[in-house]
């Protein structure tokens, strides 16, 4: 396996996929060029990412209200043209896009949403938990390139495994979506808000209590 981060950028250029996916493509292609470009477009995700330099200005505001109205969600998802907007397909996105909002709370649509500043202070919180754990110096990057990795799929949607399908990430069911759909498909942004938040309460497990209900259904 070898490569550098210059081919992962020229990967990313020739494509147009994201940073991570061209990483995991060269990573499952021995480093090779070519074979990381097949790759690519045999899951889908190089012919998806061709759509994003399209204008998406169409969609739809999906709400999706918590059994009780414990937890409410505002959501927009765009997409190029008012016919696709209004289907039932496109209309299911925008729904389970609200449910995953709902159970996971993510902070951030993408990666690169998360301030600078944050990130830096995530980076130094994981570094000292490495070194208090008495980790070898010369693996503790390593380490902290990982763990940035899972806070990623923490606090982005666009990172976080989808609740109704734990093998997909919401960035590659939306590449499914736009496979189908033959449009390019984005989330622009969200509110989410959830009863009492701030406030003083007992300690219930609301993401819980959102996936009973998906199972439920």
């Amino acid at each position: 396996m070898n490569f550098t981060a210059k081919d992962v950028a020229d990967l990313r250029a020739k494509t147009n996929a994201g940073m991570m996916d061209c990483k995991k493509a060269l990573v499952e292609s021995d480093g090779d060029f070519e074979k990381a470009i097949v790759w690519l477009r045999e899951k889908g995700i190089a012919a998806a990412a061709k759509k994003q330099s399209r204008i998406a200005s169409e969609g739809v505001v999906s709400a999706y209200i918590h059994m009780g109205g414990k937890i409410g969600v505002l959501v927009e998802i765009n997409c190029e043209t008012d016919f696709v907007a209004k289907t039932d397909a496109f209309q299911q996105i925008g729904h389970d896009i609200a449910l995953q909002i709902a159970a996971a709370s993510p902070k951030y649509v993408r990666t690169e949403d998360v301030p600078a500043e944050e990130l830096e202070k995530e980076k130094e919180i994981l570094k000292n938990q490495a070194l208090n754990e008495g980790k070898p110096a010369q693996i503790i990057d390593k380490m902290v390139e990982g763990r940035v990795k899972k806070f990623y799929q923490d606090v982005c949607l666009m990172e976080q495994s989808f609740v109704k399908d734990p093998n997909l990430t919401i960035e590659q069911y939306i590449n499914e979506k736009i496979l189908q759909i033959g449009e390019k498909i984005t989330i622009r942004r969200y509110a989410r808000f959830e009863m009492g938040e701030g406030l003083e309460k007992r300690n219930d497990n609301l993401a819980d209590e959102v996936q009973k209900q998906i199972s439920g259904n």
